[in-house]
């Protein structure tokens, strides 16, 4: 396993980490779960990515049961706050929701701090003022190390840096944002200074385009598939079109040449961007979980000429 500095901070991250989205809690039973997290722990994985909206709490749970087991200072984990439940002050970035928050994701967890706690958007009923001090507050008490934001617009992610440095206040050091050879132009555009001036790091994730770059849907949707189920039916229209099958058929004529399968290849892509601290990938098998590591070898083959190649196919 490689690991990478989370962006200017001393933090490092295995280069491939795991999530909980959409699979643990929900999909993937208890038992398979527990396997897929000690393959990725077994091979040098150490950040555990998840949040308060993942299965309503129920990924937390799992992950938690897991990772208890374990030595804590080998793991980095982390949680993201804003859809907590259907009331009033159980969503957003207030420091009411974002304190409470913390607190759920710990006992959830079984674990006595976050290493980053990220807002999992930006709150425009909250001031970013009253988020940045609430997240300065749990990191002075130990709850949090660093915090930071996904998805937030790089103007935004500027404001609570000004705000942190004006009044004195912890500032955000990471971003996550969704990274793909089908989603490219925020991390690869928009949050340059970010990463070069300010030294966010970036922990990117949906690598493989909730599976659409693997090429599991050639031929069209398998049943069992995620983009076959009912409730991802709006992630399903939003990737899903002709010219995004025909391109990822296309890929696999450079995959073949190095010897690889095109998702150990968009995985390594991801991780070949300079800025990319981690890229978060997902598994509902430990099988899964091994043939994706094996983008650590592609990674070491990816040259700029194989780089830019890979991304002319989506041009």
């Amino acid at each position: 396993m490689q690991y990478r500095r989370m962006g200017a901070s001393g933090l490092k991250l295995s280069v491939f980490s795991i999530g909980s989205w959409t699979t643990y809690g929900r999909s993937v039973g208890d038992d398979i779960a527990r396997r897929c997290l000690l393959t990725a722990f077994e091979a040098g994985v150490n950040f555990f990515d998840n949040a308060e909206a993942y299965g309503a709490g129920q990924a937390e749970e799992v992950v938690g049961r897991v990772l208890s087991e374990l030595r804590r200072e080998e793991l980095v984990i982390s949680s993201k706050v804003f859809w907590g439940g259907e009331g009033p002050n159980d969503r957003g970035l207030s420091r009411k929701h974002v304190t409470e928050a913390c607190h759920a994701a710990l006992q959830r967890l079984r674990t006595d701090y976050l290493d980053l706690y990220l807002c999992h958007r930006p709150d425009p009923d909250t001031p970013i003022l009253e988020t940045v001090r609430a997240m300065s507050t749990l990191i002075q008490q130990g709850k949090v190390l660093y915090w930071g934001t996904s998805e937030w617009s790089a103007a935004q992610v500027e404001e609570a840096l000004r705000v942190a440095e004006r009044h004195h206040l912890e500032p955000p050091t990471v971003e996550q944002p969704q990274y793909n050879l089908l989603h490219r132009e925020r991390v690869e555009r928009e949050y340059r200074t970010l990463c070069e001036r300010h030294g966010i790091g970036l922990t990117t994730w949906s690598p493989l385009a909730s599976g659409v770059l693997t090429g599991k849907y050639d031929a069209g949707i398998p049943r069992d598939s995620r983009l076959g189920r009912d409730d991802l039916s709006w992630l399903r229209e939003a990737l899903l079109t002709e010219d995004r099958v025909a391109q990822v058929r296309d890929l696999a004529v450079i995959s073949e040449e190095l010897g690889c399968s095109r998702a150990q290849l968009a995985l390594a892509w991801c991780a070949a961007h300079p800025h990319v601290s981690t890229v978060i990938t997902g598994a509902s098998r430990p099988e899964q979980v091994t043939e994706n590591l094996k983008a650590l070898a592609v990674l070491d083959q990816l040259d700029e000429e194989l780089v830019n190649r890979v991304a002319e196919v989506f041009s």
